[in-house]
């Protein structure tokens, strides 16, 4: 006789929650670990990050829920913010302090560091570091250097808006960084040792803003599981909408038969939209208007969609 064992059921029901939670990241975990984290807490079906941070680094983590995970790439290509302690005179493998020491040298005294910092700010290049999370054939170059590879990496542009010296102390440099997506603060600081000629590394990094979010608006994980204690409520509360990854976009209304249309993936015509670019689109109602998502503005002016919320 076959007996049919009952299936074991999960303990905890999935949730589907949208937005997104400002996460300040704490150092020894990475990006993915502290993702998980989270998204036990909330008890979420679907969750991402928004770029990863090296274990060393704190910050702002932006964590998409649902919905939100579809505009997770406008985080992606958003600029950053860093305050990054650099220490010169030691190289490390990895570029940062969780790295073997290679070499030491003796640190050379600087007249203007200002002058050094100068040759760094604007479109630069770099090469990415065999530590980062970039891929190379589907393959993460960290774990390829972890398992002693190291493959040609080519040199990418980036741009660093601001550059600034918040301290100086014999071997230790902190820097304010603003800078487009892509940049390498391990590379920057490598750069800036070899140019002042005695190597350097990151011995500390905190994120401090990504894309229109800024480090105040953050939440540790410590706290976020005291939180659970009152009830998913008080989680949900710390949700922002799915919105404000684009507020700085230009803002476009549509009323109910046009958003209709436009909804079902045609593009249409808007009075008064802006002639070029992305907008962030919202239906138009009597008691609030609705985001239903983002559009890019055709060449005959036409607003075309390119992401939605589904179920807006």
């Amino acid at each position: 006789m076959i007996v049919e064992r009952p299936m074991k059921k999960d303990k905890t029901m999935k949730r589907n929650v949208n937005g997104f939670l400002l996460l300040d990241k704490t150092p020894g975990l990475t990006s993915n670990a502290s993702l998980q984290k989270v998204k036990k807490i909330y008890s979420a079906a679907k969750a991402g990050h928004t770029g990863s941070l090296d274990p060393l680094a704190t910050g702002i983590l932006p964590l998409c829920f649902g919905e939100a995970t579809k505009f997770s790439q406008f985080l992606l290509e958003a600029n950053k913010r860093y305050v990054a302690t650099i220490i010169l005179g030691k190289t490390t493998d990895t570029g940062d302090a969780d790295g073997k020491i290679l070499v030491e040298s003796k640190v050379p005294k600087i007249s203007n560091i200002n002058s050094i910092l100068e040759q760094f700010r604007g479109p630069i290049t770099q090469v990415p570091s065999m530590y980062s999370a970039l891929k190379v054939n589907g393959q993460p170059l960290y774990k390829l250097a972890r398992a002693g590879i190291e493959v040609e990496r080519k040199k990418r542009r980036v741009s660093i808006y601001k550059l600034e010296l918040v301290r100086h102390v014999d071997e230790e440099l902190v820097l304010d960084i603003f800078c487009s997506k892509g940049t390498y603060i391990r590379s920057l600081a490598e750069d800036i040792g070899s140019v002042v000629g005695c190597g350097a590394h990151v011995s500390d990094l905190r994120r401090t803003c990504s894309g229109p979010y800024t480090i105040d608006q953050t939440i540790t994980t410590d706290k976020l599981e005291r939180l659970r204690d009152d009830g998913y409520d008080a989680l949900d509360k710390l949700l922002l909408p799915i919105s404000s990854s684009v507020e700085q976009w230009p803002a476009v209304g549509l009323e109910d038969i046009t958003s209709s249309y436009f909804q079902h993936g045609q593009p249409v015509q808007v009075a008064n939209s802006p002639v070029q670019g992305w907008v962030r689109v919202y239906r138009e109602a009597d008691d609030e208007d609705t985001f239903i998502g983002v559009g890019e503005i055709l060449e005959d002016g036409r607003v075309a969609p390119r992401r939605l919320v589904s179920g807006s």
